[in-house]
């Protein structure tokens, strides 16, 4: 018979071992063990010090391997959340402040952390007469009201800093989930580009540059004449890679808690998790599933934007672009006309570049190194080599020119926007437009040109209480007022 013993895994878990196991058995068994562990939600946690300088703080970090992607699973301690207990309260206190009386479920979902997480501070609140139990919901629910003791105490937390949000997460959890969702590590086909551009007209030579250039994960210029997608184009790109990540709602980095995740950048999807509700009842609520970001700045990017923020009322610090934009795309539009100048930017950000690092400047003045890890795109009217040197040149490995459309292309776009706008198409028209305003004059085509045309014959058949129609009358008023200050 064969003789079994306990041992303890390479990963930290209990397992039975045979002692006629052979090593492929053996690993067999490892992978089936870390497979129940991952779907209990009971990774072994990894000994790391915290952020505040409270000693060693046991990390919960989600297993990643290759068959499974990212999730962030639900702490089951204190210890755990990579968090302290004295950040917790301190948010506790704040939403007290605030409102005054709540139920137990209601701090643990403000705080969007487990009910059994927040439990034992509850009880030493109430010890420590910061709080008092003021009564009990149908439901069984236990309702707390704050002391005058613990409004004092909340009224001071408050001027330090007003966020009583979801609990932060720490530094070290986030480095490790960008890296586990790297964008790098992303392969896009020439199918997925396809299916990100539909509705755009770009020809099979233009994805044929553009497809390497998203795979590297590292950055491209754009340029060409204005009116030719490039915006459309950048926009577009993070939609081939046709996945969602998971952001941290704040971080909590050297006693600061700065926001990251920005409804108005990101893209929230629904969890659609094929493990059920139990797998969703295991998710760290302090994450937010969303699209892969993409994050644009035009002429108005200052280098405020490209730090971390701390407003002096709220003492709540906003997390800077570069860092809202990492497993997605950063583009910075009209490259070249920022108020800031364009060598002071390229400085910025040259390192980073190479190193797919950046450093970030806390408010207390010490700089924490954080993930650069984003594709990003530079879109200018301007040529490239006009605007930064060959050092800078170097760092960004692909120049893309965005071309003007060949008269082909011109027509078949004008047929796509008749149909959009519902007008009847009219080949007649379209061919007396370019022979009379386009080749007559030389005036070059631009992919832009065939819907603002269009938009304006249609304001033109709504003034005159006329059919939708496609004209020589409308084309020509409509060019007259399109091109009267341009070529």
């Amino acid at each position: 018979m064969l003789g079994t013993r306990c041992a303890r895994s390479d990963k930290g878990k209990t397992r039975v071992v045979t002692s006629a196991e052979d090593p492929q058995s053996q690993n067999g068994l490892d992978d089936l063990f870390d497979r129940v562990n991952q779907l209990l939600g009971t990774a072994a946690p990894r000994s790391d010090d915290d952020d505040t300088g409270n000693g060693p703080v046991l990390q919960h970090r989600p297993q990643v391997t290759p068959r499974q992607p990212f999730t962030p699973r639900q702490p089951l301690t204190i210890r755990e959340s990579g968090i302290s207990a004295s950040l917790i309260e301190r948010l506790i206190m704040k939403y007290l402040f605030q409102v005054g009386l709540v139920t137990s479920r209601g701090i643990a979902a403000q705080m969007k952390l487990p009910f059994k997480v927040i439990e034992p501070i509850l009880k030493q609140l109430r010890s420590d007469t910061q709080i008092d139990l003021a009564g009990t919901t149908t439901t069984g629910d236990s309702e707390y009201a704050v002391t005058e003791a613990g409004r004092e105490r909340g009224r001071r937390y408050h001027e330090e800093c007003t966020y009583f949000g979801a609990a932060p997460v720490s530094l070290q959890d986030y480095i490790n989930s960008v890296a586990a969702q790297s964008i790098a590590g992303q392969i896009v086909t020439s199918d997925d580009l396809m299916k990100a551009f539909d509705g755009l007209l770009i020809n099979q030579a233009m994805l044929n540059r553009l497809g390497p250039a998203v795979n590297s994960g590292r950055g491209m210029f754009l340029f060409g004449e204005p009116g030719n997608g490039k915006t459309s184009i950048a926009e577009r790109i993070t939609d081939a890679f046709g996945s969602s990540i998971w952001l941290p709602r704040a971080l909590y980095i050297e006693g600061e808690i700065i926001r990251l995740f920005d409804p108005g950048i990101h893209e929230v999807v629904e969890n659609q998790s094929a493990a059920g509700l139990l797998d969703s009842q295991q998710i760290d609520r302090r994450w937010v599933r969303i699209k892969r970001p993409t994050v644009i700045a035009g002429g108005e990017l200052t280098m405020k934007e490209l730090e971390v923020t701390k407003n002096e009322v709220s003492k709540i610090c906003e997390a800077p672009l570069q860092l809202k934009s990492n497993c997605g795309t950063l583009v910075i539009d009209d490259f070249g006309r920022q108020t800031m100048p364009v060598d002071v930017l390229l400085n910025r950000w040259i390192v980073p570049l190479e190193k797919r690092y950046d450093y970030m400047n806390l408010p207390s003045g010490k700089k924490i190194q954080v993930p650069f890890d984003q594709l990003i795109i530079f879109s200018t009217n301007l040529e490239p080599k006009d605007l930064v040197d060959g050092a800078f040149l170097r760092r960004i490995p692909y120049k893309i020119e965005v071309p003007d459309p060949s008269i082909d292309e011109f027509r078949e776009l004008f047929g796509i926007m008749s149909r959009v706008l519902n007008f009847a198409e009219c080949p007649e028209c379209i061919e007396y437009l370019i022979e009379t305003h386009y080749l007559a004059t030389g005036r070059p085509f631009r992919l832009c040109q065939p819907r603002d045309l269009l938009l304006q014959v249609q304001n033109y058949c709504n003034f005159h209480q006329k059919p939708l129609e496609i004209t020589n009358e409308a084309m020509d008023c409509a060019v007259e007022n399109y091109f009267s200050v341009m070529m």
